[in-house]
């Protein structure tokens, strides 16, 4: 059980009399956080190992070319826009997001391609092209997929499930929405045709899941996407993060980058503070972690019983897969082509659970992820060049032993091969600059279990309560935020567990805020 906050213990250095917070890891759910934090009436200092802010979505940069290093898809605004609310101010005087339609484009080796778009009567046609009776099943499955939207998300997506109680309250819908299934095979109740299956299951590995076993809750992603579109904010990603970032120091809040952190400090069952690298330290009345859950128990708390015992249990859980990233430029542009597609192989369920086994070894075959900002946002590339990445997801390093910095230049001129056959007519020719970022990556500068790209797989059994809790369960001014945490990965999921988190500490600090 975890203790209650004592005001009493509440450290006496505040700032300018306000109780202070530390956030350690800038990307999407660390700003959130700070920023709900900052508002809240803490002084936050937000900390980061990197040059720059946005954890996965780093931005890099060459001759000219801008890569958003990772999520590149807003599917809701709303949730963003709420940081600025709160707030009292705009976020259109700090972001532009630009609309995306098609959201996707789905294209297969035999040329099939389906626009998944923003009309409803067009995407009922392109369905109805493969299996004209699938047209009244998908209006079911979106009815399926708009209750789960309801239910997971608007009721439970920034609940902070800290007592088992509270999930046996969710229980009832839960088992109604039948979430003991797997997304592929509700969705294959609804619908006959396999790529339009395919067409309604790849979402979940956005948010580095299996659809052939993480839990049909997910498939509350189509109803996300139909109620608040795609977006993509001008200037990449990395536009988003700045005005985060600019919205958090106009708060007040304060940012420190280049910033190992090393140790979360503790006295008895308390956090005090936190240490870096290089010796600097700084003492505060709670903090947040956004890194990896496993590195946050294993390393920074490695000095505490808590950390010992609960990282060895993290270790244990089912981590999502990884990625390979080739980020490239071209000295010509594709203007016909989509912002998002996605390139599917010959093989779906045989692949993805490749994929997500032990297999050993890297698959063959795959299926990508193509980014083409430039469609959508000539800005990413120098005049007259386009900007590309393309992600292909790749078994983490505990069921994989890859040595990619040997393997990766093969498996990167591979992908290339095979996108300038299906995708990009000379490509080869036209290539400027390249660079990747492997599993190793994940591990090494992002300190994630096994080069994970999204932390713990999103199965039932690792959902809601039974995930690493917004509050410590012993350390009793410890809070998780990020991927690792209740909802979950994907930028929806993090800012969902921002909100969460700070409804926690709302609650832990009520007389010290009050005071």
């Amino acid at each position: 059980m975890t203790a209650v906050i004592d005001p009493a213990e509440i450290a006496a250095a505040k700032v300018g009399g306000k109780p202070t917070a530390i956030v350690i890891g800038a990307g999407f759910g660390g700003i959130a956080l700070a920023i709900r934090l900052q508002t809240m009436g803490f002084a936050v200092t937000l900390l980061d190992n990197r040059d720059k802010p946005g954890g996965r979505a780093y931005v890099y940069e060459e001759d000219g070319f801008k890569f958003d290093g990772g999520p590149t898809v807003i599917t809701d605004p709303d949730c963003l826009r709420e940081l600025w609310d709160i707030s009292g101010r705009n976020m259109d005087d700090y972001v532009t997001l630009l609309p995306v339609d098609p959201f996707y484009r789905l294209q297969w080796e035999d040329g099939d391609v389906l626009d998944y778009t923003q009309s409803q009567e067009t995407l009922e046609a392109e369905i109805g092209k493969r299996n004209q009776a699938d047209v009244a099943g998908y209006r079911k499955f979106l009815a399926y997929s708009q209750d789960l939207y309801r239910e997971g998300y608007e009721k439970l997506g920034t609940t902070a499930f800290l007592k088992f109680g509270q999930m046996i309250k969710a229980a009832p819908q839960l088992i109604r929405l039948r979430a003991d299934k797997s997304v592929y095979s509700m969705v294959s109740k609804f619908v006959k045709n396999e790529r339009v299956r395919q067409l309604l299951s790849f979402q979940s590995l956005l948010v580095g899941g299996n659809p052939f076993k993480t839990s049909s809750i997910y498939a509350l992603i189509h109803a996300l996407e139909r109620k608040g579109g795609v977006w993509f904010a001008k200037g990449g990603t990395g536009a988003l993060v700045d005005g985060m970032i600019r919205l958090f120091n106009d708060l007040g809040g304060v940012v420190k980058l280049s910033t190992e952190i090393t140790d979360i400090r503790t006295e008895g069952d308390r956090v005090t503070g936190v240490e870096a690298a290089d010796g600097w330290s700084m003492d505060a009345d709670l903090v947040a972690s956004n890194a990896d859950v496993v590195h946050t128990y294993t390393q920074l708390l490695r000095g505490h019983d808590r950390g010992k015992s609960y990282g060895k249990e993290l270790k244990k859980k089912s981590h999502s897969m990884s990625l390979f990233v080739l980020y490239f430029g071209l000295k010509t542009t594709h203007p016909d082509m989509k912002h998002h597609i996605i390139l599917l192989g010959q093989r779906y369920r045989e692949l993805i659970a490749e994929i997500f086994g032990k297999g050993r070894k890297v698959p063959d075959d795959f299926s990508l992820y193509l980014h083409a900002p430039c469609v959508t946002d000539s800005s990413m590339a120098p005049e007259g060049c386009s900007s590309y990445y393309v992600l292909s997801p790749v078994p983490h390093l505990g069921h994989a032993d890859i040595d990619w910095d040997e393997f990766g230049q093969a498996y990167a001129d591979k992908i290339l091969d095979y996108l300038e056959e299906h995708s990009i007519p000379n490509l080869r020719r036209d290539l400027v600059v390249q660079k990747t970022l492997t599993p190793f990556g994940f591990r090494d500068e992002m300190n994630t279990h096994h080069g994970s790209a999204f932390s713990i797989e999103p199965i039932l059994t690792q959902s809601a309560w039974f995930r690493p809790h917004n509050r410590d369960d012993v350390l009793c001014n410890l809070y998780i935020v990020g991927a690792g945490t209740h909802p979950g990965a994907g930028v929806p999921g993090v800012v969902g567990a921002a909100k969460a988190t700070a409804g926690v500490v709302a609650d832990d600090f009520k007389s010290v805020l009050a005071s």
